[in-house]
């Protein structure tokens, strides 16, 4: 795949080839992201404006935009300076005003002679009962009145770019439209009705009403639709580079695996078993796995990744787990430390805090391939770190690291085997475009003994009701959480809106009963925080949400979260999934802010409904849209321009398995669709793909 393709030079041309697009203007927009002429054609309407002609103003109700034939009439001049300029004008059926201000000489008298006849087209409104329309957008001689578009396309905007140029912009850009085979499946094509590309975009320029708007409009679906199979495509490339290549084929006898099966004081769920065995599948072949392990909170991840961890140390190698955070990794590191005893293997944490002759001693160890599983941060990948025979790398959390760092992990030479787990249900569609190039195994079950979490709604108003409570269950010997509203502005207001509660929480609990732990704590401090709340000499802890993934104790029975209209639903999920872990009935108090908003109100009652993170997750996508959802700077999620995945969910799944079959049927994409599906990788940049059919 040398360059990109000839017919497709005019659309990545300069912008200043344009109509109406000089160098000034051409700037105006490359600052704001539209560089070339494809740019602008992938800019669609965000909505319309109706400028049929009308035979008088008395057909419209004001204020609204309208379009008529006057004559004009009467010129009236400001007698005093900064006035506005009126000028009458008479439709077919009355009289009204055009109103002008800070005109320059005599360009009123040129632009609406009197006794004239024009088309004038702009916003209507009543002013001290006198209609009249201020700054028309539109005043043309009846030769040229065919110009104003019976149903006008809207633009996003940017500072110094109006409607005009960009109308006149896109029109121009319409004419570079180069002739492209077909990338799209053609029996998709025709089931759904879609126009050719080229059509598609003639028509989503064109608006004849605000149903041609409308993402499940023809035109605009299949445009849509461009947009997920290139990026489909490129994770399919992704995954099928990654299944040509080499792995270790690592097949264990299973004596560890019945070990720690033995050890267990319950049977793994159905979906557990199930998840084992895709993955010692995967693991036991010759190509490289690359899998993604979902399970909700509690539904018990971390038995399904020792247990492919342990595999591959039958196999003769070493397994690593990575967490995102050094109290994640430490946390793992107890989780797995008595599955570990009871297999008879060593474990070892490997974090940024270990230093000196302890890290040496440990390097040591684990080049020897005496350590069989390292626990650790993104540490454990400093040059300093070697491994005897690293076979599996299991990452926690994975929506902190996007394709590309996963795709690092596999430039790192070692032909390692992947295992990616998430807390994070995350629904079909977006899982689909973060983790399309990956196979998916998902744990929907709860493991037996996880008691259901009472999730009650009450008012900030309450609050003493809601201490006093709380000082009747820690003299009952349970132990709370209790998180701070979370403050958009920084997280040092956060801090602070945390030191005050935990300071009233002492006063009205006993000094030595309560603890504190936020994100502005050094390391240490929050440690050893969060460890005598795990021994239990502190009965609560009030913390900002540095607690919402990962943190296990089992006592801990009760989960306050003030502020909750503040936190987003997949949250307000995770943070109740740190309770309800022990023996004891758990609770989760929702502390809200009246007056709740009505959307405010819907989330809480969710939550109160039901705890199935899936259907959380659908929810809260319905409800914020993707970017919110996973927080899109972090989350690797592309950018769509023209798809919209709340809306257009189900396309994404169409355009995975029509990628996938398009690559099995044609991998180095050289046929008729095959080449199509080249132009549409270079049109909508995906470099990434470029370069994998490059060395392909």
């Amino acid at each position: 795949m040398t360059g990109r393709p000839e017919p497709l030079f005019p659309l990545f041309g300069s912008l200043t080839q344009l109509d109406g697009v000089g160098a000034k203007t051409a700037q105006i927009l490359t600052d704001a992201g539209t560089v070339k002429p494809a740019d602008l054609l992938f800019t669609l309407p965000i909505s319309g404006v109706d400028r049929r002609r009308r035979a008088s103003i008395r057909d419209v109700i004001a204020p609204c935009v309208v379009t008529v034939e006057v004559t004009v009439g009467l010129h009236m001049p400001p007698k005093i300076k900064g006035r506005p300029y009126r000028i009458n004008v008479e439709d077919a059926q009355t009289t009204f005003q055009l109103v002008f201000f800070h005109p320059r000489g005599d360009y009123l008298q040129k632009l609406l002679p009197t006794g004239q006849r024009r088309v004038v087209s702009g916003k209507l409104e009543l002013f001290d009962g006198i209609a009249q329309i201020v700054h028309p957008d539109h005043v043309l001689p009846l030769a040229e009145a065919e110009t104003i578009p019976a149903f006008e396309p809207v633009y996003p905007l940017h500072q110094g770019i109006t409607q005009k140029t960009m109308w006149k912009a896109t029109r121009s850009a319409l004419t570079l439209l180069p002739d492209l085979p077909e990338w799209i499946d053609p029996g998709q094509k025709a089931r759904e009705g879609w126009p050719d590309w080229a059509e598609a975009l003639h028509l989503a320029h064109n608006p004849q009403s605000t149903t041609d708007l409308s993402p499940h409009h023809p035109a605009r679906a299949r445009l849509a639709y461009d947009e997920l199979m290139a990026h489909q495509i490129t994770l399919a490339l992704a995954r099928s580079r990654a299944r040509r290549a080499k792995g270790i084929a690592s097949r264990g006898d299973g004596a560890l695996q019945a070990r720690v099966l033995a050890d267990l004081p319950y049977a793994p769920t159905g979906a557990q078993t199930r998840a084992i065995g895709d993955i010692s599948a995967d693991l036991a072949a010759e190509q490289r796995m690359n899998r993604l392990l979902q399970g909700d909170v509690g539904s018990g991840k971390t038995l399904v990744a020792m247990m492919a961890l342990l595999q591959v140390v039958e196999a003769g190698g070493q397994g690593v787990m990575m967490a995102p955070t050094e109290i994640l990794a430490r946390q793992h590191y107890a989780g797995l430390e008595p599955l570990a005893a009871a297999a008879g293997i060593r474990l070892e944490v490997l974090t940024g805090r270990d230093k000196g002759a302890d890290r040496a001693a440990k390097l040591a160890a684990l080049a020897a391939g005496e350590i069989s599983i390292l626990v650790g941060t993104h540490a454990v990948f400093q040059k300093d770190v070697h491994f005897h025979d690293l076979r599996l790398a299991v990452i926690d959390e994975q929506h902190r690291f996007g394709v590309a760092q996963r795709m690092e992990l596999g430039a790192k030479g070692r032909a390692v085997d992947v295992l990616v787990m998430t807390a994070t249900p995350i629904p079909r569609s977006l899982a689909l475009a973060q983790y399309g190039d990956m196979d998916v195994s998902v744990l929907d079950e709860k493991p037996p003994g996880r008691k259901p979490v009472q999730t009650a709604l009450v008012s900030a108003a309450r609050m003493d009701e809601v201490v006093a409570k709380l000082r009747a269950a820690v003299a009952d010997g349970r132990q709370a959480y209790w998180v701070c509203p979370l403050v958009e502005e920084s997280e040092v207001v956060e801090m602070t809106a945390a030191e005050e509660r935990f300071k009233r929480l002492r006063a009205a609990l006993g000094d030595d009963i309560v603890g504190l732990v936020h994100g502005q704590m050094p390391i240490a401090e929050k440690d050893a925080a969060m460890a005598r709340f795990v021994s239990g000499d502190t009965r609560v802890l009030v913390a900002t949400t540095v607690i919402e993934v990962g943190v296990n104790v089992p006592n801990a029975s009760i989960m306050m979260i003030e502020g909750a209209e503040s936190f987003g639903l997949a949250q307000l999920h995770q943070l109740r999934g740190r309770v309800g872990r022990g023996d004891a009935a758990s609770t989760c108090l929702l502390i809200y802010q009246p007056p709740l908003s009505e959307n405010g109100r819907k989330r809480l009652e969710i939550l109160r409904e039901t705890e199935d993170g899936f259907r959380i997750s659908e929810e809260d996508l319905m409800m914020r849209g993707a970017g919110d959802v996973i927080g899109t700077t972090q989350s690797g999620l592309p950018r769509f321009r023209v798809a919209d995945l709340e809306r257009q969910a189900g396309l994404m799944a169409v355009a995975q398995s029509d990628a996938r079959k398009l690559l099995h049927d044609d991998p180095d994409l050289t046929l008729p669709r095959g080449e199509g599906a080249r132009n549409l990788l270079w049109l909508l940049e995906q470099d990434r793909a470029i370069r994998l059919i490059s060395i392909g």
